[in-house]
């Protein structure tokens, strides 16, 4: 049984102050962590929160990030499901030791002036006997049509977001995180799946909504009312999607008539610029507009700049194995691509490893490979993006209008031929 005691918390002044920042125009530089393989004790096991605490805050703060964004912490029977297959949706998993340690690692977190987000996800669930699923013996939770409650792509079952005690269920974990635990901010998972009644599934294979069309209203009204309750109760929190389509809207508020998130992941900016830098430099010319194409649409929403756990596992490889060239070659490419994405308007995540060029892709049964950091050209890149952090928060240029279009100026975007770029990123106030 948990400890029935209050937490005794000490984060006062940083949640006052969090209440007042506009996260759109202040630094935000987000290291996504999966705890159970950032790093393991000796014997192989997990590391407790304490633990967890005493390395992995120190470590982030040092580097320079804003905040650590944890992979799902609900509790989860599956390790290989990194927590995207979650059972209990109000407990922190027991795996790294109890709430209260939890909530520890969340104070020590804020006294080191670090937020921390968590990966959230409502969009489905799994179908294990000892989750929701046939809850009562019937469809409770989920749709009782399968062209509505079962997911293809995960083989779960999808939360029917028309039954208001279902929404309340939600909307009432999401704050769970936010009040009990002092949570920042909630990354919302593959909102996509949520948005489209179609999505992943062929004709004959969904149900149209009351007006034909292919929109989940229900599920539109849901994010909706997760977001403005959660600003609403906690000034200063982020409400982050991912979100892979071009819905529009997604960052803006509910009474404009948008989803209400704060942030959007930039999907696309991940996706063209790491096929640009996987290319041989001599075809780069042909390619060009996969580096600039991301300026046409940067102001659409409130974007984060994702390099992302799912751009390193499942074949595709280490950010360092994604670059063209000998190893040498490669190293370089990394150190100008991350140049080029900390200059870049939006705000900025990297997952757990590719802060120091890890080699092979992301294993979640086994640490990070810390021993790299004993060579110069992995600790070079570790200090890089410490150096890149350091100068994104100090120079309002990089940060105050990262979500402006007046905060970027293209000074060289043509060169198609020698594969050069240029651009200005400016302050307010401050004119050409």
């Amino acid at each position: 049984m948990p400890d029935p005691r209050p937490f005794t918390w000490t984060d006062a002044a940083y949640l006052e102050q969090r209440a007042s920042v506009d996260w759109r125009r202040v630094p935000v530089s987000i290291y996504e962590v999966h705890l159970g393989s950032w790093r393991r004790r000796a014997d192989g096991g997990f590391m407790s929160y304490d633990q967890l605490a005493e390395q992995l805050i120190p470590y982030a703060a040092d580097q320079g990030f804003t905040h650590i964004e944890l992979l799902p912490i609900s509790e989860h029977p599956f390790d290989p499901s990194w927590g995207y297959q979650p059972t209990g949706l109000y407990a922190p998993t027991a795996r790294f030791g109890d709430p209260e340690g939890f909530a520890r690692f969340v104070d020590q977190a804020h006294a080191a002036g670090l937020g921390v987000i968590l990966d959230w996800v409502p969009a489905h669930f799994p179908t294990d006997e000892h989750g929701l699923a046939r809850f009562d013996g019937t469809a409770l939770y989920e749709h009782l049509d399968p062209r509505k409650g079962y997911h293809p792509d995960w083989n779960t079952a999808i939360y029917n977001f028309g039954r208001k005690e279902v929404v309340s269920y939600l909307v009432n974990n999401a704050l769970f995180w936010l009040e009990r635990f002092h949570i920042d901010g909630l990354r919302v998972d593959a909102v996509a799946s949520m948005l489209y009644l179609d999505y992943s599934r062929k004709a004959g294979e969904w149900v149209p909504n009351q007006f034909g069309g292919n929109h989940n209203l229900e599920a539109v009204e849901f994010l909706r009312r997760v977001n403005a309750e959660a600003y609403r109760l906690h000034p200063g929190v982020m409400m982050i999607a991912e979100e892979s389509t071009s819905w529009s809207g997604v960052s803006a508020p509910v009474h404009a008539g948008g989803l209400g998130f704060g942030f959007k992941w930039n999907m696309g900016f991940m996706n063209d610029t790491l096929r640009y830098m996987s290319r041989n430099p001599i075809h780069r010319r042909y390619h060009h507009n996969d580096l600039t194409f991301a300026a046409l649409y940067a102001y659409a929403e409130n974007f984060i700049l994702p390099l992302s756990h799912d751009e390193v596992v499942h074949g595709k490889g280490s950010l360092l194995s994604k670059m063209g060239g000998d190893d040498w070659q490669q190293f370089a490419g990394l150190r100008a691509y991350y140049g080029f994405m900390w200059g870049w308007p939006g705000k900025k995540l990297l997952f757990m490893g590719q802060e120091f060029a890890q080699r092979e892709e992301w294993n979640e049964a086994r640490s990070l490979d810390w021993y790299l950091l004993d060579a110069p050209s992995h600790e070079g890149v570790r200090r890089l993006i410490a150096d890149l952090n350091a100068v994104y928060r100090e120079l309002p240029a990089l940060n105050a209008r990262d979500n402006e279009p007046e905060g970027f100026e293209w000074l060289i975007g043509n060169d198609h031929q020698n594969s050069v770029f240029a651009f200005v990123r400016r302050a307010p106030g401050k004119a050409r």
